[in-house]
């Protein structure tokens, strides 16, 4: 079996429930699929439920999730609240690192917490400008990783989808590239 690749956008805080339908259309009456490529969207949370089923060939995924199944989380949001809507949840993205303070012990639950309720991680990992300048980029990564699937078996780090994103190319218009001599890849874009 050949790779298979996803490709993968996240809406952020942007689009109503009705712009998610409308948009979704758009993009399903341009999308032909290709062997080996999936395509995925990452809508707000309001706009899950009406995407459901009208692109069958585009995936949607939700940005974030709670590592409870259910309880007083007020705001949260479940992965048993996400079992029917979604195929992918991002978890780990550097906006909920940074701006929510979520850790890598966050980070570990919730990817556990999708994988127990069949829900496909996409894990983010990534550096600031300030560490790759200092060269730390492999170690940060590294250390995401490995907090992020610590105490996991091999076969439920293998149901998982890694995301490089790095933090200084995230809306800011700068490119990343990188080699394969670095990570193992032909050549891998970040930033979302």
């Amino acid at each position: 079996m050949g790779k298979e690749y996803l490709i993968a956008g996240n809406w952020k805080m942007f689009k109503t429930a009705g712009q998610s339908r409308e948009f979704i259309h758009e993009l399903a009456q341009s999308f032909v699929p290709v062997l080996g490529l999936e395509v995925a969207v990452f809508p707000p949370f309001t706009a899950l439920a009406g995407l459901r089923g009208l692109a069958p060939h585009i995936r949607i995924g939700a940005q974030n999730m709670f590592y409870e199944e259910k309880g007083a989380f007020t705001g949260e949001i479940s992965p048993l609240m996400l079992q029917e809507l979604v195929d992918f949840v991002l978890i780990g993205h550097s906006e909920r690192r940074e701006i929510f303070k979520e850790s890598d012990e966050d980070v570990n639950k919730k990817v556990r917490a999708a994988l127990q309720f069949k829900l496909l991680p996409v894990l983010c990992v990534g550096e600031t400008l300030q560490e790759r300048e200092a060269g730390k980029t492999k170690a940060k990564i590294k250390n995401q990783l490995e907090k992020a699937v610590q105490g996991m078996a091999n076969y439920e780090m293998s149901k998982m989808v890694v995301a490089y994103e790095p933090i200084w190319a995230i809306g800011t218009g700068r490119k990343c590239i990188i080699s394969s001599r670095a990570y193992g890849r032909n050549w891998l874009r970040g930033g979302t």
